[in-house]
């Protein structure tokens, strides 16, 4: 391995990405695995977890499959505690699983609202919670990226919920930096902007969505391969002196947003 490989190496790492079970979380799992790392694929679908965690064995990386809810403190506990069996401490941790919601001012539903928060945002703080805890009683180092979008960066018409709760999983990843700092351990987040996932292909499918997409700036919503750098970059040694970062991948977007 050259020197440029090693820097971005992830071999001797423990990571578990969370909504590992399809879209962004699904490529994030394997492409942690193709660069070294043991990977706990997590989400609540154990089914597609398992799938993923064996095409990444069939394919010679190291993976296993743990069910976990980030709505639930105690699948949380215990989903850390069969994940540290499986591989040893965790030490790289992506917050990747969240949910979509397409609502105004007008037409928010309050319990959605309290379930979006409780997902994208509380769980976010659970996963890190626990994840940190158990680094800090151990003494050692780790990173976490949050996954966050551009619609916590600027405005976007009809994402009201899910951009304010981004916002502050924004903000969070810079409390988080400075809550942790001195711990060793890092946390930053990467802002995504329109990609092809499962998730999306339903709405890119429509004549809104095709829309969309051509009025991003390469006209083009992005591949989920086109966010391997940044997660490589933020997980990695290669990020040492990167922390409460947040970094659109997004193709200027955000930058015409603002």
């Amino acid at each position: 391995m050259n020197e440029i490989a090693e820097l971005f190496s992830m071999k001797g790492r423990v990571a578990l990405v969370t909504g590992a079970a399809s879209g962004m979380g699904d490529r994030f799992a394997r492409t942690l695995a193709k660069a070294g790392a043991k990977v706990i694929c997590a989400a609540r679908r154990i089914d597609r977890i398992e799938k993923v965690a064996t095409d990444i064995r069939g394919k010679g990386g190291h993976a296993s499959a743990v069910q976990i809810d980030i709505a639930d403190r105690k699948s949380v506990t215990e989903g850390f505690e069969a994940a540290t069996k499986a591989f040893g401490l965790i030490d790289v941790l992506i917050n990747n699983a969240g949910q979509l919601s397409f609502e105004t001012i007008p037409t928010i539903d309050e319990d959605s609202w309290q379930n979006l928060i409780n997902v994208n945002m509380t769980g976010t703080m659970r996963m890190t919670q626990e994840f940190s805890r158990r680094l800090i009683e151990a003494k050692k180092p780790g990173v976490i990226v949050n996954i966050s979008s551009i619609t916590g960066m600027g405005v976007m018409r009809g994402l009201t919920p899910y951009g304010c709760v981004k916002a502050a999983l924004n903000h969070l990843t810079k409390q988080t930096a400075a809550d942790l700092l001195d711990h060793g351990i890092r946390c930053n987040a990467i802002a995504p902007g329109y990609f092809h996932t499962e998730m999306s292909a339903d709405v890119f499918a429509t004549d809104a969505g095709k829309a969309i997409q051509a009025g991003l700036p390469p006209k083009r919503a992005g591949n989920v391969d086109e966010l391997d750098g940044a997660l490589l970059l933020l997980a990695s040694g290669a990020s040492s002196y990167i922390n409460g970062a947040v970094l659109p991948v997004d193709a200027a977007h955000v930058v015409l947003l603002t």
